[in-house]
């Protein structure tokens, strides 16, 4: 997805190789057409220009756009370009009811001037209040990449406890809401509960559809593992949990579901 509003662009595309040859190309890349526009009118000085990521993308693709960008900037367009890493959480049904989180990275020589302004545009997408400076461009990249790491190891280990309990001839909603009392809660037992018929309008109560696919959550569960051996942190879940999603995903009754389906998987699963 591209908008291009007055002098910004703001982009949601798919993956590195996408952002690489929306933002990079020579010819048709977004650098080369902020620099086009600006030699058609050369007797004027280049007016402000924001342009905008707000898909999950890995983080040297980000800091490979974001340093072309600078160096695009101060070559041509007297120091008027600026990128902004903006990753969004949320899902479609965050999307649907524009309360949507965005985790924002932006240079600290411009954020003063330049977050309002995004803040301006992301707003209609989210709630204001789940519009967060993060830090230098890149940053945003880095708290998404966490957030949807620890939201893939809890999506298993709440599927866990409630199959367990299923399996145990519990209730699944008394389980779940005597979870959601006490220290076990958790975004997925509270927002998107794995069981079937325990929520409604979550993706499990539809078929598991319409959700965070499992395929996505695998990848950025991937990403957050290779950012932690970037920096030399140790895990132990990440390993465990993506070994469980790829189990899951080689199963057609399972691929392309929202990540939650590892509930149906574990239930219709025998004990090894």
């Amino acid at each position: 997805m591209c908008v291009h509003i007055q002098n910004t662009v703001i982009t949601m595309l798919p993956g590195s190789d996408a952002v690489k040859t929306v933002y990079l190309d020579p010819s048709t890349g977004i650098l080369a057409g902020a620099v086009s526009a600006a030699k058609t009118q050369p007797d004027k000085p280049p007016s402000r220009k924001l342009i905008m990521e707000c898909g999950t993308i890995e983080s040297d693709t980000i800091l490979t756009v974001a340093k072309a960008a600078q160096q695009t900037s101060s070559s041509e367009l007297s120091d008027t370009l600026t990128f902004v890493d903006a990753p969004v959480s949320g899902g479609p049904m965050g999307a649907e009811t524009a309360t949507l989180t965005f985790m924002v990275g932006c240079s600290p020589t411009v954020s003063t001037e330049i977050f309002p302004l995004v803040k301006s545009y992301l707003q209609h997408m989210g709630n204001r209040q789940g519009i967060f400076l993060c830090g230098d461009v890149g940053a945003g990249t880095a708290f998404k990449i966490l957030n949807n790491y620890l939201s893939a190891i809890t999506s298993l280990a709440a599927s866990e406890a409630l199959n367990i309990g299923v399996k145990a001839g519990l209730d699944p909603k008394l389980l779940t809401e005597v979870i959601n009392a006490s220290g076990g809660q958790c975004w997925v037992t509270s927002k998107s509960n794995p069981v079937p018929g325990v929520q409604d309008n979550v993706p499990s109560s539809r078929g598991y559809e319409g959700g965070f696919r499992i395929e996505l959550c695998a990848k950025v569960l991937g990403m957050g593992s290779k950012l932690a051996e970037t920096v030399g942190a140790r895990t132990v879940l990440d390993g465990p949990t993506l070994g469980a999603f790829t189990e899951a995903m080689a199963d057609e009754r399972y691929r392309g579901k929202d990540a939650r389906v590892v509930y149906k998987w574990l239930n219709e699963s025998e004990r090894t």
